[in-house]
C-alpha cells in the first residue's frame, strides 16, 4: 500500500513537471502510467481526470500570479468543452478497451503532425491563420474538440488543445500552453463529474497524483517563460511519440 502510494507521488510530480513546460493536464502520462498498475481502462481515464484537475489548478493559479494567463481566451474555449466533455464520457462507457486505446493512440500521432505542420506553415505563411477562421469560431471549434477528448480520455485535452490554438488562433506555443492549462480546469470538472456518476473514479488515487503533479507544475510553470520555443516544441513532439509507442502496445495487450 505504501509502496503504491510513493509511486503515485512521484509518477503526479514528474506529470507536473511535464504537464506545466508542455501546456498537458497529464492525462497522456498518468493513462498510461495506472494502465501499467493494473487499473482497469476506464478507471485510468476517471481517475486521471481528477488528477488532471488538480494539477492544471495549480499550473494555472501560477500563471494567473506570474501574469501570463489571458482569462478571455481560457473561456472563449472552455465554454464549448464544459458540454462535449460529457458526451465523451458516454462514448468511453460504451466502447471496448482495445478501440478505446486504439483511438488514444492515433490521437497522439495525430497531434505530432499538427504541431508540425503549424510550425512549418507558420515560416510561409507569416504567421497569417491557416484556416482563414474568425477568432470566435475558431476558439469554439478548439474549445469543444479539448473538451471532447477530455471526458474521451481523461486527459484535460492539452494534447490537442496546444496544436489547435496555433493552426487556428496563430497562438505561439508558449501562450498556447498557458491557455491550455486554464482551459483543462474547466474540462476536467466537467470529467470528472461525469466519470464520477459512472463510477469510474478511484478517488485516493487521483488525490495522490494531483498532490504529486501540484508541486511539479510549481516548480515547471516558472522555468516555462525562459525556454526558447523551438526546445519547448521538441519536448511535446518526442513526448508523445514515445506515448503513442506505448498505448499501441497497451491496446495490442488488451486485444490478446
Amino acid at each position: 500500500m505504501l509502496e503504491n502510494i510513493i509511486i503515485l507521488i512521484v509518477s503526479g510530480l514528474i506529470s507536473g513537471l511535464i504537464g506545466g513546460i508542455l501546456g498537458l493536464g497529464g492525462g497522456v502520462l498518468l493513462v498510461p502510467l495506472l494502465l501499467a498498475l493494473n487499473y482497469l481502462p476506464l478507471q485510468a481515464i476517471g481517475t486521471s481526470s481528477l488528477a488532471v484537475f488538480i494539477t492544471a489548478s495549480s499550473a494555472s493559479i501560477q500563471n494567473w500570479r506570474m501574469g501570463y494567463l489571458d482569462f478571455k481566451r481560457v473561456f472563449l474555449l472552455g465554454i464549448p468543452a464544459i458540454i462535449t466533455a460529457q458526451l465523451g464520457v458516454i462514448l468511453a462507457n460504451k466502447i471496448p478497451d482495445f478501440f478505446l486505446l486504439t483511438a488514444f493512440g492515433i490521437l497522439l500521432i495525430c497531434n505530432i503532425f499538427l504541431a508540425n505542420l503549424r510550425r512549418q506553415l507558420v515560416k510561409k505563411s507569416h504567421q497569417r491563420s491557416v484556416l482563414q477562421l474568425s477568432r470566435e469560431i475558431g476558439g469554439l471549434l478548439t474549445g469543444a474538440i479539448g473538451g471532447f477528448l477530455s471526458g474521451l480520455f481523461g486527459i484535460g485535452g492539452g494534447v490537442i488543445l496546444v496544436p489547435l490554438q496555433m493552426l487556428l488562433l496563430n497562438e505561439t506555443i508558449k501562450v498556447s500552453v498557458q491557455t491550455s492549462l486554464g482551459v483543462i480546469v474547466i474540462t476536467s470538472i466537467s470529467s470528472v463529474s461525469g466519470h464520477a456518476f459512472n463510477n469510474n473514479v478511484l478517488w485516493l488515487a487521483g488525490f495522490t497524483l494531483g498532490i504529486g503533479g501540484l508541486i511539479g507544475v510549481q516548480i515547471s510553470t516558472r522555468f516555462l517563460p525562459k525556454l526558447p520555443d523551438k526546445v519547448v516544441g521538441f519536448c511535446f513532439s518526442g513526448m508523445l511519440a514515445l506515448l503513442t509507442v506505448y498505448t499501441f502496445y497497451k491496446a495490442w495487450m488488451s486485444y490478446q
